[in-house]
């Protein structure tokens, strides 16, 4: 970014942010130019979110086409791209009990989880360590970090957080006085971190036993990035709720929480809602991401895309791990390297995230090539050749 516009930034937004070091005026699928006409490879797709990259033809058209019909309206009333869009999150989910809440984010929707879950009669939660669901106040309760956590205490009580993975700490910590269990299939801002297998399998045997709620926070995994609808699939499990976000709106701000069974009949009128949630506006976009998705077979894409990243990407000098599934990747470095790893990258044209000192996070949007995987790949080897070998 250049000296006004860091100038410009600086005198006008807050600082929890920090100061961006790149500003972005234009994208096409996952190529984008900041001011300068220099283009990046973006292969952090708006954390997890611009699943059609940018630009999009058939999400363009849908988008402009509603917004010449119907903007928005309130909760008071229906209209068809919300009615459609809930029926095809029910079908996607296989279980026709399924009720939709739509928000706009994330956070509002493991919000309207904890909520949910009130009704049970029951106040305790039990979250993972390290895990991300949200930085408002209830959902930064359930969020395991405790560098986000500790500048806002006291938050919400009775939330235990458990080490992530570990069956017998879940047994121990989820009893019949728990409200509900809440676990990312995959921990995205923790570093990319994937369970043991049949872990989801147990943590839903456990949630039978004790009469708890198992939510499955499906924010980053969601909408097929991992080769499946929300992540969970694998482990043959039906969730009671699940929340989604991020690729949902296909860049636009949508988020959805989905009940199943009797949880989805839970909350009655005037116990929960929202201005913006289930625009009609981000509702076409969200059709428009999934109808490309299936018409593209994106689901079996996504799972070839992933393994080609992690083999071209295993070998290269400084790598010790190259974890997750599908388009969820997290690259673990030696040394603590990370940010220094995102920093070349950058200047080389690819935009990555370092989740942490060790983990590079990629997350490109379902659009993204094997020739672009290829170049991907050679700006790491090149970058991790001047890191580790000087």
């Amino acid at each position: 970014m250049d000296t006004r516009m860091k100038h410009q930034w600086d005198s006008l937004m807050q600082a929890n942010y920090g100061t961006p070091s790149v500003h972005l005026v234009r994208g096409k699928g996952i190529e984008i130019w900041d001011e300068n006409g220099k283009k990046y490879l973006d292969f952090l797709g708006g954390i997890a979110t611009n699943l059609l990259g940018h630009n999009h033809a058939k999400a363009v058209k849908a988008i402009s086409d509603q917004a010449k019909v119907l903007a928005h309206v309130s909760n008071f009333y229906s209209h068809e791209p919300g009615l459609n869009l809930a029926a095809k999150l029910i079908e996607m989910t296989g279980d026709e009990t399924a009720r939709v809440f739509f928000c706009n984010s994330g956070a509002e929707a493991n919000e309207a989880a904890m909520k949910l879950s009130r009704l049970t009669g029951k106040t305790r939660i039990v979250a993972a360590q390290n895990s991300f669901h949200g930085r408002t106040m209830g959902a930064l309760s359930l969020t395991g970090q405790p560098a986000k956590r500790n500048p806002f205490k006291p938050l919400i009580k009775n939330v235990k957080h458990v080490p992530f993975g570990d069956v017998n700490a879940l047994k121990r910590a989820v009893t019949k006085k728990t409200a509900m269990l809440i676990l990312e299939p995959i921990m995205g801002e923790a570093g990319v971190v994937v369970p043991p297998s049949g872990y989801l399998k147990k943590a839903r045997e456990i949630c039978n036993e004790t009469g708890t709620l198992l939510v499955i926070d499906a924010v980053q995994t969601g909408m097929g990035r991992t080769g499946n609808w929300f992540g969970y699939e694998k482990d043959g499990i039906t969730p009671d709720v699940i929340t989604i976000a991020k690729g949902l709106g296909g860049g636009l701000p949508l988020g959805a929480m989905i009940a199943l069974g009797k949880a989805a009949g839970m909350f009655t009128p005037g116990m929960h809602g929202t201005t913006f949630g289930g625009n009609p506006i981000s509702c076409v976009a969200a059709l428009a991401v999934i109808e490309t998705i299936e018409n593209k077979d994106y689901l079996a894409l996504n799972r070839v895309k992933g393994a080609l990243l992690k083999n071209v990407i295993s070998p290269i000098i400084g790598v010790s791990e190259v974890r997750g599934e599908g388009l969820l990747v997290g690259i673990v470095v030696k040394d603590a390297k990370a940010k220094e790893v995102a920093q070349r990258l950058q200047d080389y044209g690819f935009l990555v995230n370092a989740a942490n000192e060790n983990v590079i996070r990629l997350a490109p949007a379902y659009v993204v090539s094997e020739s672009q995987i290829m170049k991907f790949a050679a700006a790491f080897n090149d970058v991790c050749e001047e890191i580790y070998r000087g």
